[in-house]
Protein backbone atom coordinates (compact mmCIF):
# COMPACT_ATOMS: atom_id res chain seq x y z
CA UNK A 1 0.00 0.00 0.00
CA UNK A 2 1.45 3.31 -1.13
CA UNK A 3 1.69 5.92 1.77
CA UNK A 4 0.37 9.32 1.20
CA UNK A 5 2.22 12.39 2.58
CA UNK A 6 0.32 15.73 2.76
CA UNK A 7 2.21 19.05 2.21
CA UNK A 8 1.24 21.91 4.19
CA UNK A 9 -1.86 20.70 5.33
CA UNK A 10 -4.59 22.80 6.73
CA UNK A 11 -8.40 22.08 7.79
CA UNK A 12 -9.35 22.58 4.67
CA UNK A 13 -6.76 21.35 1.97
CA UNK A 14 -3.19 20.60 1.64
CA UNK A 15 -0.68 22.41 -0.73
CA UNK A 16 0.58 19.46 -2.27
CA UNK A 17 0.04 15.59 -1.59
CA UNK A 18 2.54 12.90 -2.17
CA UNK A 19 0.68 9.00 -3.30
CA UNK A 20 3.29 7.16 -4.10
CA UNK A 21 5.44 8.17 -6.88
CA UNK A 22 3.33 11.35 -7.82
CA UNK A 23 2.52 14.61 -6.61
CA UNK A 24 0.00 16.63 -6.82
CA UNK A 25 -0.16 20.40 -6.10
CA UNK A 26 -3.34 22.71 -4.68
CA UNK A 27 -3.76 25.32 -7.05
CA UNK A 28 -1.34 28.09 -5.94
CA UNK A 29 -2.22 31.87 -6.21
CA UNK A 30 0.12 34.62 -5.10
CA UNK A 31 -0.36 35.55 -2.13
CA UNK A 32 2.44 38.41 -1.99
CA UNK A 33 2.06 39.92 -5.46
CA UNK A 34 -1.82 39.92 -5.17
CA UNK A 35 -3.30 42.85 -7.41
CA UNK A 36 -0.21 42.75 -9.44
CA UNK A 37 0.62 42.08 -12.95
CA UNK A 38 -0.09 38.54 -14.72
CA UNK A 39 3.75 38.68 -15.17
CA UNK A 40 4.87 39.42 -11.34
CA UNK A 41 1.88 36.74 -9.97
CA UNK A 42 2.97 34.02 -12.15
CA UNK A 43 7.01 34.73 -11.77
CA UNK A 44 5.56 34.43 -8.82
CA UNK A 45 3.29 30.88 -8.48
CA UNK A 46 6.70 29.57 -10.35
CA UNK A 47 8.40 30.15 -7.30
CA UNK A 48 6.11 28.40 -4.98
CA UNK A 49 5.45 25.55 -7.18
CA UNK A 50 9.68 25.32 -7.35
CA UNK A 51 9.64 25.29 -4.02
CA UNK A 52 6.96 22.65 -3.18
CA UNK A 53 8.25 20.47 -5.50
CA UNK A 54 11.72 21.12 -3.88
CA UNK A 55 10.54 19.98 -0.87
CA UNK A 56 9.45 16.37 -2.53
CA UNK A 57 12.70 16.07 -3.69
CA UNK A 58 11.82 16.86 -7.16
CA UNK A 59 12.53 19.75 -9.44
CA UNK A 60 10.25 21.29 -12.79
CA UNK A 61 11.90 18.42 -15.42
CA UNK A 62 9.48 16.13 -13.76
CA UNK A 63 6.32 17.88 -13.62
CA UNK A 64 3.83 15.62 -15.76
CA UNK A 65 0.95 17.73 -16.12
CA UNK A 66 -0.08 21.33 -15.68
CA UNK A 67 -3.09 23.87 -15.38
CA UNK A 68 -3.26 26.85 -15.74
CA UNK A 69 -6.65 29.23 -15.21
CA UNK A 70 -6.46 32.78 -15.81
CA UNK A 71 -9.03 35.23 -14.82
CA UNK A 72 -8.88 36.78 -18.34
CA UNK A 73 -7.84 34.61 -21.67
CA UNK A 74 -6.26 37.83 -22.98
CA UNK A 75 -3.69 37.78 -20.58
CA UNK A 76 -2.61 34.72 -22.22
CA UNK A 77 0.65 35.96 -24.11
CA UNK A 78 1.83 37.34 -20.97
CA UNK A 79 1.40 34.81 -18.74
CA UNK A 80 3.48 32.70 -21.55
CA UNK A 81 6.24 34.44 -21.72
CA UNK A 82 7.00 34.24 -17.91
CA UNK A 83 6.07 30.30 -18.35
CA UNK A 84 8.48 30.05 -21.48
CA UNK A 85 11.02 31.43 -19.70
CA UNK A 86 10.93 28.92 -16.25
CA UNK A 87 9.26 25.71 -18.22
CA UNK A 88 11.96 22.83 -18.69
CA UNK A 89 12.24 23.37 -22.76
CA UNK A 90 13.84 19.31 -22.61
CA UNK A 91 11.25 17.88 -20.54
CA UNK A 92 7.71 20.11 -21.39
CA UNK A 93 4.53 19.03 -19.56
CA UNK A 94 1.47 18.77 -21.20
CA UNK A 95 -0.89 21.44 -20.36
CA UNK A 96 -4.28 23.23 -20.10
CA UNK A 97 -4.75 26.84 -19.65
CA UNK A 98 -8.17 27.77 -19.55
CA UNK A 99 -10.19 31.41 -18.16
CA UNK A 100 -12.08 30.94 -14.80
CA UNK A 101 -13.13 33.36 -12.21
CA UNK A 102 -10.93 33.20 -9.66
CA UNK A 103 -11.67 33.44 -5.82
CA UNK A 104 -10.65 36.98 -5.43
CA UNK A 105 -10.74 39.64 -8.01
CA UNK A 106 -6.86 39.97 -7.18
CA UNK A 107 -6.16 36.78 -8.21
CA UNK A 108 -5.39 36.70 -12.01
CA UNK A 109 -3.48 33.31 -12.07
CA UNK A 110 -3.98 30.24 -10.31
CA UNK A 111 -1.51 27.10 -11.62
CA UNK A 112 -1.64 23.77 -10.40
CA UNK A 113 0.64 20.91 -11.23
CA UNK A 114 0.91 16.98 -11.04
CA UNK A 115 4.39 15.76 -10.82
CA UNK A 116 6.87 12.65 -10.57
CA UNK A 117 8.18 12.44 -7.41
Amino acid sequence: MSKIKRIGAGARMSKAVVHGDTVYTAGQVADRTKGGSVKEQTREILGLIDAILAETGGDKSKILSATIYLSDIATFAEMNGVWDEWVDKTHPPARATVEAKLVAPDYKVEIAVIAAA
